[in-house]
């Protein structure tokens, strides 16, 4: 019992070749007859223990309908995000755009033209000096939804004009901005001090 244990324990750890003896009973001659022996020797080539095992079709397929789930439940968070950022970045370019109109009438002591186009979605300022115009278009996404306060009898695409004069004081003017998912931002000029500020709205 104790010599076939070990005698199964070495065949799983190495490989035994078959080896075929013939052994000639008698003297050798055309008709002596042979006897057959098989003889099993150990394969100098060790087996693995562990054998590489590769990924089944079924397997494959799990895992891709996994990551598909993934990123079908992510993408909604995912591209709320990017529009919000995509917001945010839009309101700064406005706030910018109008403080530097502001600062061009005063700094120069020129008169600055401002038009808010809510049909092109964009801003442009002309000054008395060639090469003085300056436009913000705004990215995909974003749109200007109004100009405040409303004036009676303007058209809604109808651009809004306004002069700033050096020395004199800000128009009180307000551009919503919202993006796709119906979040608004309002970027309102001080009359008080030239600077824009940007308030929240409720989102439609």
């Amino acid at each position: 019992m104790g010599g076939g244990g070990r005698g199964r324990e070495g065949v799983n750890q190495t490989r035994r070749s078959r080896v075929v003896l013939t052994q000639p009973i008698g003297p050798v001659s055309d008709g002596a007859a042979c006897v057959h022996a098989t003889l099993l020797l150990p394969d100098p080539r060790p087996l693995s223990p562990n054998p590489p095992k590769g990924v089944t079709l079924i397997e494959m397929l799990v895992v891709v309908a996994i990551i598909g789930l993934m990123i079908a439940i992510s993408f909604p968070s995912v591209a709320a995000g990017l529009d919000s950022v995509r917001l945010s970045s839009a309101t700064g370019s406005v706030s910018a755009f109008l403080n530097a109109a502001d600062n061009r009438a005063e700094r120069r002591q020129q008169p600055v033209a401002l038009v808010v186009s809510v049909k092109d979605n964009l801003l442009a300022m002309y000054g008395n000096e060639p090469g003085s115009e300056r436009k913000l278009k705004l990215p995909d996404g974003i749109s200007i939804q109004a100009v405040l306060p409303a004036l009676e009898g303007e058209m809604p695409d109808q651009p809004r004009q306004l002069i700033l004069m050096p020395g004199g004081t800000a128009p009180a003017i307000g551009i919503v901005l919202a993006n796709e998912h119906g979040i608004r931002r309002l970027v309102r000029l001080d009359p008080m001090t030239g600077y824009p500020r940007v308030e929240s709205m409720s989102s439609r």
